[in-house]
């Protein structure tokens, strides 16, 4: 076992690996984030804390489950005419149903922020104690739609790595508990930041309307559907951390010249009140 995990091949994709976790679970922070910072303030690292262990649980436990992740991925009903083929499976149906559920509760979060920006400090503190039990079983949904795309995308990697399985297990195992712990010691600085820039948050709950739009595409990719003959591909999942990249860069760029301004106007005011 623990030649095998020293081999260069087994370093190399332990890494890229770690590093594709933390990528797809980029999403799930921001989710993660944004369900979080509607709890109280003493309560929001602790969720935040808690989310990422429960994902870090359920991706070991459905790592011990890889053959039944893959027959998720059989169909189990199928429809077809002239204008409509359709071949379901359950994976499809967990991502279609978890991609409705983003973009219901995104557009939720952007319409309340919308429409009435200044709630009621008594009524928030009611909805707060509340929503702590309510905030983590979202949270727990959504890292078990993540830990399938995550878990199978680990497996297409490893596949075929060396032939005893379990090896590979113990690899994918690994990979996964480096990245959720880089994952919560990054996730409580991206939470506060979030929470503290207006913009950081409809710009991360436009990404979850994004990658809930991604989640529907995939889930009709995977359940091969065709439209009057016409099939539905699958969204690169490169095109959307590019978008998801560039829109952050451009953010901080705008947070940048924000602040140089704010310090610029402090500054004149402070001399016009000496003079």
């Amino acid at each position: 076992m623990l030649e095998f995990l020293l081999t260069g091949d087994a370093i190399i994709a332990l890494l890229t690996l770690t590093f594709l976790e933390i990528i797809l679970g980029i999403d799930n922070i921001v989710f993660i984030s944004i369900a979080a910072n509607k709890l109280p303030e003493n309560q929001r690292s602790k969720a935040t804390n808690i989310g990422l262990i429960l994902a870090l649980v359920q991706r070991i436990i459905l790592l011990f489950f890889v053959s039944f992740l893959v027959g998720l991925s059989k169909p189990f009903y199928t429809i077809e005419n002239n204008w409509l083929q359709l071949h379901i499976s359950w994976q499809a149906l967990i991502l279609f149903i978890g991609g409705l559920f983003l973009i219901y509760k995104s557009t939720s979060e952007i319409r309340e922020k919308v429409t009435d920006p200044e709630h009621d400090e008594d009524q928030m503190k009611g909805k707060r104690i509340k929503s702590l039990s309510n905030a983590l079983v979202q949270i727990l949904i959504i890292d078990f739609i993540f830990s399938i795309d995550s878990i199978l995308t680990a497996v297409g990697m490893t596949n075929g790595l060396h032939p005893n399985q379990n090896y590979t297990l113990v690899l994918m195992i690994i990979a996964v508990m480096i990245s959720i712990v880089i994952m919560i010691a990054f996730a409580n600085p991206i939470r506060r930041f979030i929470d503290t820039n207006p913009s950081i948050q409809m710009l991360g709950l436009a990404f979850l309307i994004l990658i809930g739009f991604m989640l529907i595409t995939e889930a009709a990719h995977l359940s091969n559907t065709e439209f009057f003959g016409n099939k539905v591909g699958a969204i690169p999942k490169g095109y959307l951390y590019f978008a998801i990249a560039f829109s952050l860069f451009v953010e901080f760029l705008n947070y940048r010249l924000n602040k140089k301004a704010q310090k610029k106007k402090t500054m004149r005011s402070s001399d016009e009140t000496d003079n």
